[in-house]
């Protein structure tokens, strides 16, 4: 529950943040949410060292957190196309996916060790400020944004409307869309299933925990490094369909891992989180980087806002129904579960017009 009121923000106001990001200059926003978002999580450490904190508090908390990241992200994925030219963007996704994989390479293996040394509350403060640190950063940042004409809220349905339905009946975003929110649903299912069974049935604690997930960010980064070659070689389509391949192996590697056994259950989940971190690292850049180009730039915010917000939504129910599957048929059937949700989206996404989907065929923005 406490995961699904992080992402609740983007299935109930995603769509409206998508339209309000589309009418202001797109830095400003991403420097004062950035901002926002680490005093939204300085307060779990505040009310962790006081003893108030509890998990009703903490959904609040994390629900306050997820509105100022769902804004974040949409400003600063619309603003990407501003400061790169249209060619490059795939590489400048893939060089965005390169820096946050070595960051969930590092990250998760340092949590484990402060979490395990000297608690989860200072885990959670060294993040507050790191949110601090990118707004301060992202403020140095030179860029030329127009002004947007001032509008009328009578107009935010229109403006809403024109969003889902360039994106819902775009014939090869429009696929791709449906089939990445059945892929959150499923992830959001994972990671309820995972954490649990990794710390309760494997049994490889906080900081073993900490190396798998870091192997994600392996993949991640090595999938990165060749996304947007591969994405320009073969087409968008094919790689990304490509790497979805990778996903059931990767639940399945997991789900195999045998209880009771740090090490080779740890191996096991190792290897599948390396798979996982890989499908991510090729897709997201050619994904990203072909909605990017195809899409206008006055329809970035609500085009980009639109799939974030219903992928999340989609994590607000996958993330609860996988606590429900793991309390009733256990946590390794989840996880089988999760590998054929990943093996359906691959094949829809297959059977689609995505398939042929190039960066060739995207009109100049």
């Amino acid at each position: 529950m406490v995961n699904a009121a992080r992402w609740l923000p983007y299935l109930l106001f995603g769509l409206i943040v998508g339209v309000l990001v589309d009418r202001y200059r797109r830095k400003p926003v991403v420097v004062a949410s950035d901002l926002a978002s680490g005093l939204a999580l300085a307060a779990v450490p505040v009310l962790a060292f006081t003893h108030h904190l509890g998990i009703g508090l903490l959904s609040v908390i994390m629900a306050v957190f997820g509105i100022f990241t769902l804004v974040n992200g949409a400003a600063s994925m619309s603003l990407l196309p501003r400061l790169v030219p249209g060619p490059l963007l795939a590489a400048g996704n893939a060089r965005l996916d390169q820096s946050m994989s070595v960051a969930q390479t590092s990250g998760p293996v340092l949590a484990g060790g402060i979490v395990s040394a000297i608690g989860a509350p200072v885990a959670v403060l060294i993040d507050a400020v790191s949110y601090v640190a990118s707004g301060m950063v992202l403020s140095t940042i030179s860029v030329q944004e127009p002004l947007p004409p001032k509008r009328s809220l009578r107009g935010v349905r229109r403006e809403l409307a024109e969003g889902l339905s360039w994106l819902y009946r775009h014939p090869t975003l429009a696929p791709l869309a449906i089939t990445t929110h059945g892929w959150f649903l499923f992830s959001g299912l994972l990671s309820a299933v995972f954490v649990p069974f990794a710390l309760t049935q494997i049994h490889i604690g906080a900081f073993g925990l900490g190396v798998v997930l870091a192997c994600a960010g392996i993949g991640g980064l090595g999938g990165a490094l060749v996304s947007a070659r591969l994405g320009h070689r073969f087409g968008v389509g094919p790689v990304v369909i490509g790497s979805n391949t990778v996903l059931p192996p990767a639940m399945a590697a997991m789900a195999l891992a045998p209880a009771g056994s740090p090490l080779i259950g740890g191996v096991l989940l190792g290897v599948g989180q390396f798979l996982f971190g890989l499908s991510i690292g090729l897709s997201n850049a050619n994904e990203m980087g072909y909605r990017q180009i195809v899409t206008p730039d006055r329809l970035q915010g609500r085009t980009n806002t639109t799939m974030r917000s219903l992928n999340r939504g989609a994590l607000v129910i996958g993330s609860p129904l996988g606590g429900l599957l793991a309390d009733a048929i256990g946590y390794r059937a989840g996880l089988w579960i999760a590998a054929a949700g990943f093996a359906v989206v691959t094949i829809a996404l297959t059977a689609s017009d995505f398939r042929r989907a190039r960066f060739s065929d995207a009109r100049t923005r």
